[in-house]
């Protein structure tokens, strides 16, 4: 397989089961996409799994049981190895603070859920065509 017809690698990381399942169906119905999906875990744990899998955008949550989104997208921006990775943050939460933190930690965009999936599939195709092109 030629690199025009390589698979995007999404990894969608998220506590909701539900978001999970939704949005790996979503992607893989659009189809041109390998979705990997973790629901948290250790920090540690999950940067390791990043680093094996090399995605090409991330779908990260914020609030998780046993990890933080924002300090997440901390590390993965300040490792060589991740930092050119697009994150895409997905939050229930509405406020501005969170916005404002989420682009100043270096995400690429932000959602709200609930997610409409035309726009989630709009703003992983505009991330993606960014990261090749620049």
């Amino acid at each position: 397989m030629d690199g025009a017809n390589k698979l995007k690698k999404i990894l969608i990381v998220d506590d909701d089961a539900d978001v999970r399942h939704f949005m790996k169906e979503y992607f893989k119905v659009i189809g041109g996409y390998k979705v990997l999906v973790a629901k948290g875990g250790s920090m540690g744990q999950w940067l390791a799994s990043c680093r094996w899998h090399k995605p090409d955008l991330i779908l990260l949550d914020i609030m998780m049981p046993k990890m933080n989104g924002f300090s997440l997208l901390r590390i993965l921006k300040r490792k060589p190895q991740t930092s050119s990775i697009p994150v895409i943050m997905v939050t229930g939460r509405r406020d501005v603070h969170a916005r404002r933190k989420a682009y100043d930690l270096g995400c690429e965009d932000f959602l709200i859920k609930p997610l409409d999936l035309g726009v989630v599939k709009s703003k992983v195709e505009a991330a993606l065509q960014k990261k090749t092109s620049g």
